[in-house]
């Protein structure tokens, strides 16, 4: 069954999607507050461009699906809003973006007293999807899940196989928090291994074929590895990159949740203070760190490097 439905949102993720759903036979129809993400979507057949959410929206079939890859926070709370006079009983609203899953469930309560059914989905792959197909994870209704189900098994890897309906509202995004909460961690493994790796140039002097050739029948292959051996490939030393890491909010969410439960996550927990430390939020507890052991042991501070 080939369905219609509005994409809002056409950044890295929500453009893929558009394009992955259209060439599984159903129709998007995509708005964006850029005109470039907009026009970026001339070329696919079966994806119309909107200007405005109401002409969007104007362009749906009954019952209306619309599907947000948005930031959380004001950008999906406006537009949610601005949504709500546009919709009527019985559509659909499906936020496939990242989000905390308790806002998820407010979502569909606020949804739910217009007659919206709300369904919140995880949804990992990054820019690769396009091509590999995404993991969807999700939370709602079973009748509202089996109405978006052909979008579904559009954008997964296969119709049968990488996607889950996890259970009510807030499950889908529960999942994808604990998700990335794993990725924070598996990522910090892979680059803590490979830097003890380089460390020892003397006796590991090609850290990348290493890396290739951990990618064969050892237990610590994944697809993680496989980026991680292309970047290696491409520059080991690594000179020309920042050790600057960001952090996003669901590796935030996934150890306070943590804690609200008394689940211990140390990997977890460590890998996003990692990433607080490499922006700089250790530095100034490194330099009383310092100043400490200089003043009961007389130990050496060095001085700060300062910008000419």
């Amino acid at each position: 069954m080939n369905l219609t439905l509005c994409m809002i949102g056409l950044g890295r993720m929500g453009g893929n999607m558009s394009r992955r759903i259209a060439r599984a036979g159903h129709t998007v129809v995509a708005w964006d507050r850029a005109l470039e993400a907009r026009t970026a979507l001339g070329n696919e057949s079966r994806v119309l461009a909107a200007a405005t959410l109401e002409a969007l929206v104007a362009k749906l079939p009954s019952p209306k699906i619309a599907w947000l890859m948005l930031p959380a926070g004001a950008p999906t709370e406006d537009t949610l809003r601005a949504l709500v006079p546009l919709l009527s009983r019985g559509d659909i609203v499906v936020d496939g973006a990242n989000a905390m899953y308790r806002d998820s469930q407010r979502h569909a309560a606020e949804l739910g007293e217009h007659g919206i059914q709300f369904v919140d989905a995880g949804v990992s792959g990054g820019v690769w999807g396009l091509e590999n197909g995404y993991g969807l994870m999700v939370g709602g209704d079973s009748a509202a899940v089996g109405a978006i189900r052909p979008v579904l098994q559009a954008l997964a890897p296969a119709p049968d196989r990488g996607w889950v309906h996890c259970g009510p509202v807030g499950a889908g995004h529960f999942t994808k928090m604990v998700h990335n909460g794993i990725e924070y961690g598996l990522m910090q493994a892979y680059a803590e291994g490979f830097a003890l790796l380089h460390a020892r140039d003397d006796l590991v002097s090609d850290v990348a074929a290493v890396a290739e050739a951990w990618r064969e029948g050892t237990v610590i292959r994944s697809w993680l590895l496989d980026l991680a051996a292309g970047v290696l490939h491409d520059d080991q030393s690594l000179d020309d990159v920042a050790p600057e890491v960001a952090d996003s909010g669901e590796g935030r969410w996934t150890v306070h949740e943590a804690v609200d439960l008394g689940v211990p996550v140390p990997v977890i927990t460590a890998a996003l203070y990692d990433r607080f430390a490499s922006q700089g939020h250790a530095d100034y507890g490194d330099k009383l760190l310092a100043k400490l052991r200089h003043a009961f042991g007389g130990h050496p501070v060095n001085a700060a490097d300062k910008a000419p």
